[in-house]
């Protein structure tokens, strides 16, 4: 188990693969923690050094001083760059963690150099989405709003055959901080970075499951189309975790994409 101090709070994160200053660097989604990226790191092997992190208020790291924002939690991530002593990443957003890397890349554009995308836009969901969202875990906690959520993650075919894996997968959404979660509402509501998507100029990969019900392909696909250069891929039997419910093809994407931007 690894840890390191951003401010006051203690950030739990993983470090696999061979020790170059190099890396890529994965940002989870709201609800989950580094774990969601697990069937996907067994894809991508060795290859690559691979760094994961909870966010505040998730998985294991703490939510002492309950002051979540994009901005705040893009500093945790240049913290951690700083603390492994990183030159060179490849980031990884998935969803929120989308927003983390745009926001990243503003705060320190020389360190990422490669930018893949997953189920995500620089603008998510409305503010009165937002604050029912928020209105309804205040009121009933994160298992009031589970099977909507679980709903929106997964395919059609994952929710009918996967039912032993889908419970993993509400405790995971559930076990998560009240506080971190609603901050994390609270942040994407706030965020909207679409002149700084305007901006990026770097290799791009952008992917998006066919069944994605928290960011649709359109929305995915509007956002790609604002990054020039950017590929775009729809994954088909995905919902909004595609490297949960396809790692095999995902990693060959994003092992394509890496090989061909050395």
């Amino acid at each position: 188990m690894q840890s390191f101090k951003s401010g006051s709070e203690v950030i739990h994160f993983d470090d696999k693969g061979p020790k170059t200053d190099f890396a890529i660097i994965f940002l989870n989604s709201l609800g989950t923690d580094i774990r969601v990226w697990d069937k996907l790191l067994n894809v991508l092997g060795d290859h690559y050094r691979a760094v994961r992190l909870d966010k505040r208020g998730h998985g294991l790291s703490t939510n002492y001083e309950n002051n979540i924002s994009i901005e705040n939690l893009a500093k945790d991530v240049g913290n951690l760059v700083d603390h492994l002593n990183l030159k060179n990443v490849c980031l990884v957003g998935l969803s929120i963690g989308g927003l983390i890397a745009l926001e990243f890349i503003k705060q320190r554009p020389k360190i990422c150099k490669k930018l893949i995308l997953c189920d995500t836009a620089p603008k998510i969901g409305s503010t009165d989405m937002w604050a029912d969202r928020i209105e309804r875990v205040q009121e009933g906690g994160i298992e009031a709003i589970s099977d909507d959520i679980l709903a929106r993650w997964f395919s059609t075919s994952f929710l009918k055959d996967k039912s032993d894996e889908l419970q993993m997968w509400r405790s995971m959404l559930t076990r998560t901080t009240k506080s971190g979660y609603i901050g994390c509402c609270e942040a994407i509501s706030r965020c909207d970075l679409t002149e700084q998507a305007k901006i990026i100029n770097m290799p791009t990969l952008v992917i998006v499951g066919e069944e994605d019900g928290s960011t649709p392909i359109n929305l995915v696909q509007n956002a790609a189309s604002l990054i020039r250069g950017s590929i775009f891929k729809v994954i088909k039997k995905a919902g909004h975790l595609p490297c949960v419910e396809q790692p095999n093809e995902v990693g060959s994407i994003f092992l394509q994409f890496l090989e061909n931007n050395k």
